[in-house]
């Protein structure tokens, strides 16, 4: 089945996004050449270990909880939470919970 990507002003529900967790773990919801909005699922216990990108970063805990390294601090995401990185900043990232998080990447 082809990944469904969102249509300009298009309404995107994320819990409805988020519904399919069971099947599936990264959805691409947009990505033009300036953007790209994922919807990535990091089951509780689940790490991502340190790594970087080369673009700014923002990440959005949409559902559960996360535990997020970077910058030499761990800090939690709830929901309704994001921080911003700067492009090649190295971060990791856990489940504390079963968790929906949105990345948002500004492409340079």
């Amino acid at each position: 089945m082809a990944t469904h990507h969102a249509a300009p002003g298009e309404v995107v529900d994320l819990a409805n996004w988020a519904g399919d967790l069971s099947s599936e773990r990264t959805k691409i919801i947009v990505k033009t050449d300036q953007i790209q909005l994922a919807r990535l699922v990091v089951p509780k216990g689940k790490e991502l270990p340190n790594h970087k990108i080369a673009d700014p970063l923002v990440v959005q805990c949409i559902k559960g909880q996360i535990e997020f390294t970077a910058m030499g601090v761990t800090q939690e995401l709830h929901p309704g939470q994001l921080l911003y990185l700067m492009a090649e900043e190295p971060h990791s990232l856990k489940g504390i919970e079963d968790a929906v998080i949105l990345l948002t990447i500004a492409f340079a």
